[in-house]
């Protein structure tokens, strides 16, 4: 038995290797990993120069206080901005934790502008975390289950619907904030209009909220942009970054830019782990790959590639409803629950992950080339038509 809490529904594999985009189990079967880790390893397993960064960096300062300067946080800070086009940034662990970052500032913001009771505009079916705030803000049910009272402070609307958003405006003189996900993942990949953000942002500035953008899942390259919100030509207020951030190291990150970047003092937030040098150097090593490997145009190649392959070798498939996605991370909508497949797909030598119960995710590594494109989709073909 193990001794593990049962949180996670694992599947009967042990993975012991990883090598660009290519997994290996305990009994040497190679797979082609086509949901990195969820969007985490976005430049592939053990990339040689995140490896190298990491190994460096760990036989010179592996972790020092916030109570002392760090060189290598003052240069991942002073990067993250200049490519977001922000002013400010403050590191953590998490996804999770950087929603939570964004959440407080939200709460202070307003405080500071004395809304003694400051809400924040969340969207349904949205996924922000397992804290309790960012479950509040979420919209999944299920994950809610079991864990109220949950926090309140949050107003829901209709996720690509800016009307739905202009009426809560009309009537909710407390809201400080926009929280929303450029593209929703644990919903089943939902992509929205091309207008929508750059509404929201309109809708923010005429309201004096913030705008705070959900990139945990989109960010680092992942949609073709570095940010999925550069594709609508804004720049948010606020912006919540992890997984990908270190490829794999833990690190998550929260920025702020114009009426935001002030907001916290001395003493209103910390992380006893945010910021040290070895996730620095992770991270620094992730932007240095993602800027110099043309690791951007691959994915605007090969994501719609991959996006018209799937359409066109499952257009005759009955079940399957949907194909839609932005740069490559790709959704496929099943007419029933289909988390039974995954193994199916693992002993053809594919790893994929599914959401929102119906929903086949594809986020792989933005490495990939076209040749595991035919892979991906052979495999998934062959299981579908079965």
């Amino acid at each position: 038995m193990s001794a593990l809490m049962s949180t996670y529904q694992t599947l009967p594999i042990i993975i012991k290797k990883g090598e660009g985009q290519w997994l290996y189990d305990t009994h040497d079967k190679k797979y082609l990993d086509a949901f990195a880790g969820i969007a985490v390893c976005n430049l592939g397993h053990c990339h040689p120069k995140i490896v190298k960064a990491i190994k460096q960096q760990a036989e010179q300062l592996i972790h020092c206080s916030n109570m002392l300067g760090n060189t290598l946080v003052e240069k991942l800070a002073a990067e993250l901005t200049h490519l977001a086009q922000m002013d400010k940034a403050f590191f953590c662990n998490s996804g999770a934790e950087a929603n939570e970052c964004a959440i407080k500032l939200a709460r202070l913001y307003g405080h500071q502008r004395d809304v003694k009771n400051p809400s924040i505009i969340v969207m349904e079916n949205a996924f922000h975390g397992r804290t309790l705030a960012t479950l509040a803000a979420g919209g999944s049910r299920k994950a809610q289950a079991g864990f109220e009272p949950l926090v309140t402070g949050f107003l829901r609307a209709p996720f690509n619907d800016i009307e739905a958003l202009r009426k809560i405006a009309e009537h909710h003189p407390e809201v400080v904030a926009i929280l929303v996900e450029p593209v929703q993942g644990e919903s089943g990949i939902r992509v929205p209009d091309p207008h929508y953000l750059a509404q929201i942002r309109q809708l923010c500035d005429d309201h004096e909220w913030l705008m705070m953008v959900d990139e945990v899942q989109t960010g680092m390259g992942r949609t073709g942009k570095l940010f999925a919100f550069q594709h609508a030509n804004i720049i948010p207020d606020v912006m919540a970054l992890a997984k990908s951030l270190g490829n794999g190291f833990p690190i998550g990150a929260c920025l702020s830019a114009g009426k935001a970047k002030d907001i916290f003092h001395i003493g209103n937030h910390g992380s006893t782990f945010g910021g040290n040098p070895l996730a620095c150097s992770a991270a620094l090593a992730t932007i240095d790959v993602l800027q110099h490997e043309n690791i951007l145009d691959n994915v605007n190649e090969v994501g719609p590639y991959l996006q018209q392959k799937l359409k066109t070798a499952l257009k005759d498939i009955p079940q399957v409803i949907d194909v839609r996605g932005q740069g490559l991370l790709i959704g496929i909508e099943m007419d029933a629950p289909c988390r039974h497949l995954l193994m199916k797909f693992a002993e053809q030598g594919l790893l994929v992950s599914t959401t929102a119960e119906k929903v086949i995710r594809l986020a792989p590594p933005l490495i990939i080339n076209k040749q595991d494109v035919d892979v991906i989709v052979d495999v998934l073909l062959n299981v579908l038509s079965a």
